[in-house]
């Protein structure tokens, strides 16, 4: 059994973040095969051409679009400790220190969300005719390109950085299977009827004030995140 000093995630975060993490994994080595067969202008690693592989590329993006918006939900309402905190920018000074590197942590899940965020919106723009035909100059293929290199840049940090503040044990409490009694899925429900219970008491109004205000800048990047998932849905049924 771990030690009690052990890092703990709950049950819940390990599950969602284990889903988006392969389905994003999947869909960054999927994109890859996928410029290499039908761009390939600035590198190749020389992969076999793969006709098939965008449409399989397409299905490890469509579970990241699923799962993620749960994800988001958890982040920036369960999760808010691991994100990007109001003094966070006056501590990344500190990077000699414990908190400045927690603060770095933080700025960069943060930042992760935004770039998934972009990508799967960025992936939706696309016309999935466009690479088959060799229309490589549209604007938003160059956007979806730049953003899975931004991605990957954020998830080798993200990496790096809970590497660096808790070291293997806080890496691997990601993939354990301890689950404490609290933690239990059989409690969710009941988790999840008070979580509803409270939003329910929080009007229309008050949020979209709460919003526009830019009072609260977790219910703000949630509603931007959220929004913008949304909308990677619809505007594609107009075009």
């Amino acid at each position: 059994m771990p030690a009690k000093s052990s890092p703990y995630q709950p049950l819940l975060l390990r599950i969602l973040h284990g889903l988006i993490g392969l389905s994003v994994l999947l869909a960054i080595l999927s994109a890859y095969w996928t410029y290499e067969t039908y761009d390939g202008r600035w590198l190749s690693l020389g992969l076999p051409d793969f006709k098939a592989i965008e449409g399989i590329h397409g299905t490890f993006g469509l579970w990241a679009l699923l799962i993620f918006p749960a994800f988001v939900i958890y982040a920036f309402r369960r999760g808010q400790q691991r994100l990007l905190q109001p003094d966070s920018f006056a501590k990344l000074t500190q990077l000699g220190r414990p908190i400045g590197w927690y603060s770095l942590h933080r700025l960069v899940n943060t930042l992760t969300i935004l770039a998934l965020t972009f990508a799967l919106f960025s992936g939706k723009m696309m016309d999935e005719t466009w690479l088959p035909n060799g229309e490589l100059n549209h604007a938003w293929y160059y956007a979806h390109l730049i953003s899975w290199v931004v991605m990957v840049g954020c998830i080798a940090l993200h990496v790096l950085m809970g590497a660096k503040i808790g070291g293997s044990p806080l890496l691997l409490s990601m993939v354990t299977w301890q689950v404490r009694e609290k933690d239990s899925p059989w409690l969710w429900r009941t988790h999840i009827s008070a979580w509803w219970s409270s939003t329910q008491a929080i009007s229309l109004r008050k949020w979209l004030s709460v919003v526009v205000q830019l009072s609260d800048v977790y219910r703000v990047l949630e509603a931007i995140v959220l929004v913008s998932l949304v909308a990677a849905w619809i505007i594609p049924l107009f075009k």
